[in-house]
């Protein structure tokens, strides 16, 4: 449990910098979002969802 709230907390910290540094590039990126499709986004969603699996595994198995 406590490496999942340290997870979250890196995600807050790196969403939060990407805003503070780049706040005009970042409002351009979420306009484009809307001209994506939905498939598109779910085929994305899902690949970084594995790669992020594959990841944490990684390191759990090698104790990194």
């Amino acid at each position: 449990m406590k490496e999942l709230i340290i997870a979250f907390g890196l995600f807050l910290f790196i969403e939060g910098i990407l805003y503070a540094l780049f706040p005009s590039k970042m409002k351009n990126m979420l306009k484009k979002i809307n001209s994506i499709s939905e498939k598109q986004l779910r085929i994305g969603g899902f690949i970084f969802t594995v790669i992020g699996f594959l990841i944490v595994w990684y390191m759990k198995k090698n104790g990194v």
